[in-house]
């Protein structure tokens, strides 16, 4: 099948150490658990968008020890053709989670900071077809990436997590859609506000649909001029991890279907509030049957 999206995003092995107490300067402490599992925004949103019922095209690189991540990502749909194993090591976290659910992070880009342009471009003539190009920001070159789609016509949707000062460098307004959530867009532009932060996100790209997350209180939508407003069903939170890319991959989905944008923002909500109402990420993301009922 012929992907529709092409998805340019980073691939992590987390390890998720369960422990008593986050782990203090000199201090060495025996886990309770290890859980090993596949992230990363790239592969969630990769996932959300083959769980929405979109094909899609995922590009990454991966240690060659850690074929099986690759193999769980062509399980759930994902087009992997163009995911390289390398000798150098994965993008991974190691997440330690205390008794009361805190949790400390030290990530690692590895071979998700490692592609050519080489890599792009190449991706970019094996997927032709493409309409969108995805990307985060846990990649190197998006400069680049973003340069070699405009010259192919490929419409670009950005999702800046996490927000370094680079993003405020790329030619924004060229984009097709930008989606961030509250503080990014506050890093942007500079308002806190809701309605001032409306204002500098229509000024810094005029031309381009900009989606903002409000987590529990939905999302927002600017699109020529006009904002939408979509509310999320109220639900038990269990786990917010990997509910903004379940959101993003569902949003991008229904856009790349055809879907107008008030529909595509009231699936990416409702399917943003079934993943927080379980444990983990990518086993969390709901499928298109689900969302439906």
């Amino acid at each position: 099948m012929k992907s529709k999206i092409i998805n340019f995003g980073s691939i992590n092995i987390d390890h998720v150490y369960r422990v008593p107490h986050l782990v203090k300067p000199g201090e060495t402490l025996s886990s309770l658990d290890l859980v090993t599992g596949l992230g990363g925004k790239g592969a969630n949103q990769s996932v959300a968008i083959a769980r929405a019922g979109v094909s899609v095209a995922h590009v990454g690189r991966v240690f060659k020890g850690d074929r099986w991540a690759v193999e769980l990502l062509a399980s759930t749909g994902v087009d992997t053709d163009n995911i390289a194993l390398i000798e150098g090591a994965s993008g991974h976290a190691i997440i330690q989670v205390d008794d009361q659910g805190e949790n400390a992070i030290v990530l690692h880009g590895g071979a998700n900071q490692s592609f050519s342009i080489a890599d792009i471009e190449s991706a970019l003539n094996h997927n032709q077809q493409a309409r969108y190009l995805l990307m985060q920001n846990e990649t190197n070159l998006l400069a680049e990436a973003f340069e070699l789609a405009q010259e192919k016509g490929i419409k670009i949707v950005l999702n800046p997590a996490p927000m370094t000062d680079n993003i405020k460098d790329l030619p924004l307004a060229k984009l097709d859609t930008l989606i961030v959530n509250r503080g990014e867009a506050e890093a942007l532009c500079g308002a806190a506000d809701i309605d001032q932060m409306t204002q500098q996100m229509a000024a810094l790209a005029p031309q381009t649909r900009v989606v903002v997350t409000l987590g529990g209180d939905g999302a927002m939508l600017l699109a020529n001029g006009e904002v939408t407003h979509m509310n999320s069903p109220s639900v038990d939170v269990v786990d917010t991890t990997g509910a903004g890319d379940t959101f993003v991959g569902y949003f991008l989905a229904g856009v790349a279907e055809g879907m107008n944008d008030h529909d595509a923002l009231q699936r990416a909500c409702l399917a943003g509030s079934i993943a927080v109402t379980r444990q983990g990420a990518i086993k969390a993301i709901p499928d298109r049957s689900e969302v439906n009922r």
